[in-house]
């Protein structure tokens, strides 16, 4: 999949602004940002549901913006919330979605029977959808979109909803589509399943701000990290806020983590000074996370 200069606007809003894209075959893609950063809108136009304001893409050797129908029957979507029939059945539901990408028979019960087993489904099928818990709605909604076996699979926040031991079950049952050949785009705003993914764009008021895997942009990072212990960290932290070569401090427990900007000569001497910190408070340097990655690629487009 690739998309060139991918925009849409509504109104005099610009949802997705110049998005170029490169996924290759077989990895699980991700779009990292905030809410109404343009994750939703850009898998939109990507699966051919929304038509770009500008620009293009080729999913699976379709050309959009065109003839959509083709790339439905390829792809499979799973909404940010829950989406199928919640006053069907499991069974309903399952029995209905094969219907529509033309399984029939045998065929369909051997899918249903496969999808129904591999998802933990067999104790839900008599349930009303409507009545699952978020978990068991995933794992729904992630047996639906994958019924017709699609070479591309379209997650848009799945877990945004459930627990972290669901969520750590998701992602395994996402590398196991990939090990079977299917290639994944997936949104999020967590910064752990970020990391899972093979490759990512960090995207920040419709713009891409970075692209790479998620060691590359950890490494590539230009800044120096630096974690404090000490007393009154909050008063330091205030202190702190639009300070010169700072580009941002957080508190994390008992430690203030700061990324300073990486041409400062004399880092740790630098934040000595601005947070005003005594003799007493250590400081430390650190290696990198995606979540510094954000931060420094956001507040830098800010700037």
């Amino acid at each position: 999949m690739e998309a060139r200069g991918l925009t849409r606007r509504f109104g005099p809003k610009t949802a997705v602004d110049g998005l170029d894209l490169e996924i290759e075959p077989g990895v699980i893609y991700g779009f990292l940002g905030p809410n109404g950063c343009g994750k939703t809108t850009a898998m939109r136009m990507l699966t051919g549901l929304l038509t770009p304001s500008e620009g293009s893409a080729r999913v699976l050797g379709v050309e959009l913006p065109g003839r959509a129908e083709p790339l439905k029957r390829k792809i499979g979507y799973m909404t940010q919330s829950f989406s199928h029939y919640r006053d069907l059945t499991v069974a309903e539901n399952m029995g209905f979605t094969a219907s529509v990408y033309g399984l029939r028979g045998r065929k369909a019960r051997a899918r249903i029977g496969e999808l129904t087993e591999e998802y933990d489904l067999a104790g839900l099928a008599a349930q009303m959808a409507g009545s699952l818990s978020g978990g068991q709605k995933q794992r729904l909604a992630l047996a639906l979109a994958v019924m017709h076996r699609p070479r591309l699979l379209f997650l848009d926040e799945p877990t945004s909803a459930v627990d972290p031991e669901s969520r750590r079950g998701f992602w395994e049952k996402l590398f196991d589509l990939v090990a079977e050949g299917a290639s994944i785009v997936v949104s999020t705003h967590f910064m752990d399943e970020a990391e899972r993914c093979h490759r990512l764009a960090i995207l920040d008021r419709g713009r891409k701000r970075a692209d790479g895997t998620p060691q590359e942009l950890m490494d590539a990072l230009g800044v120096t990290v630096l974690e404090v212990e000490g007393t009154d960290l909050r008063a330091a932290r205030r202190r702190l806020d639009g300070a010169a070569g700072i580009l941002s401090a957080a508190q994390i427990g008992a430690r203030l983590r700061v990324l300073v900007e990486g041409d400062v000569p004399e880092p740790e001497a630098r934040l000595r000074e601005a947070a005003g910190l005594g003799d007493g408070a250590a400081i430390a340097r650190t290696r990198p996370n995606l979540e510094d990655v954000f931060v420094s690629a956001t507040r830098e487009q800010a700037a």
